[in-house]
């Protein structure tokens, strides 16, 4: 399949877990790609990955609080490939403790990464994708977002203030043919998953209808089609991608 091709995606946080997969299945679909990393090892690591996979593309570093770095690499990309047509905007960091104890600085850095950093980024791709008249923007959520948790009122508002950005930015920007929605994952197969012992998984797999945690394959797929011709007449939407833990 070959849906992506002439597109030029950028997907943050794409080193490892969900963003990896989803890095690799757009270029995979034909999408020349630039993923980003924390630090210079994870840009390289990307970067070989892709040569590995025969996608076009590579890996950059980008601290996606870095208001100056950010636009820095979205108009070096630009200037590079000819256009940017798809944002992925799925870097994100935790630190999660229970509200009472939660420490302003815990609720600052999640919001300034997870939702203020996703705004910014945003608003980086709007004008030149209004001048192309197309685009598609593609922001990872989370269930959190929409079900809560103890222990994430920092996570689950930043995620929640996303989703409604989303739908917020697509009744802005549709009339330019871009397109603004969210993929929420559920429980997902990454590092993050795999350091919970036996019975918190089996705790938390009881919750989910499928009975098994997902593959971050599964969340890419979802972005994919998203940012696909396919899915060109749908926008303001989340795709919930969690095995039937939480439904609308």
């Amino acid at each position: 399949m070959s849906s992506l091709n002439n597109q030029v995606a950028l997907v943050t946080g794409a080193s490892r877990g969900i963003g990896r997969a989803i890095a690799l299945e757009l270029g995979r679909q034909g999408a020349t790609v630039v993923g980003t990393a924390t630090t210079e090892e994870g840009a390289r690591a990307i970067t070989e990955a892709f040569a590995k996979s025969g996608i076009r593309g590579r890996g950059e570093s980008l601290e996606v609080k870095d208001a100056a770095r950010c636009e820095q690499l979205v108009d070096a990309v630009i200037k590079e490939f000819g256009s940017l047509s798809i944002l992925v905007n799925n870097a994100g960091i935790t630190r999660d403790n229970l509200a009472m104890r939660m420490k302003d600085e815990e609720w600052q850095a999640v919001v300034d990464t997870n939702l203020t950093a996703v705004f910014r980024l945003a608003r980086l791709v709007m004008r030149p994708m209004m001048k192309a008249k197309f685009g598609r923007i593609v922001n990872v959520t989370s269930v959190v977002g929409s079900s809560g948790n103890a222990g994430q009122a920092n996570y689950a508002a930043a995620k929640a203030g996303v989703a409604g950005m989303s739908r917020a930015l697509a009744r802005e920007l549709g009339s330019r043919n871009i397109t603004v929605n969210c993929v929420a994952p559920g429980f997902i197969d990454t590092d993050m998953t795999r350091a919970l012992n036996e019975t918190q998984t089996a705790a938390l797999v009881q919750n989910i209808p499928l009975g098994r945690f997902g593959q971050p394959e599964d969340v890419a797929a979802a972005v994919a089609f998203l940012a696909s011709p396919q899915a060109g007449y749908i926008t303001g939407v989340t795709l919930h991608v969690n095995g039937g833990m939480y439904m609308e």
